[in-house]
């Protein structure tokens, strides 16, 4: 799996993830294949920092009304990846030379 597959997308708007960041820790959605090794060199790849740890989690998908029936939406992977001190993405920066962003 090439690094672009493996991380799908930030999860930077939640207030979970925003006290994370102030620990250096930042949270991703990543593919259910990928384990840690493959994320941690797919974020060291992509955005040029240094990987200290890297936890993960599947997201159970929650059910959904549809009709008269229910559904259920997939489950995903949530990686909670730790920063060395000193390292930082930035994923709402003003311009494009300050920092790295993923864009989608």
């Amino acid at each position: 799996m090439i690094p672009e597959q493996i991380i799908k997308r930030p999860i930077a708007l939640t207030e979970k993830a925003s006290v994370l960041r102030q620990d250096q820790k930042i949270v991703f959605e990543v593919a259910r294949e990928a384990n840690k090794i493959q994320i941690r060199d797919a974020v060291q790849h992509l955005f040029k920092v240094k990987v200290l740890d890297v936890n993960t989690l599947i997201m159970r998908g929650k059910d959904r009304r549809i009709g008269r029936t229910y559904a259920k939406r997939s489950n995903w992977k949530k990686a909670i990846v730790t920063l060395k001190s000193g390292d930082m993405i930035d994923f709402f920066a003003d311009t494009e030379g300050s920092s790295e962003t993923l864009t989608r």
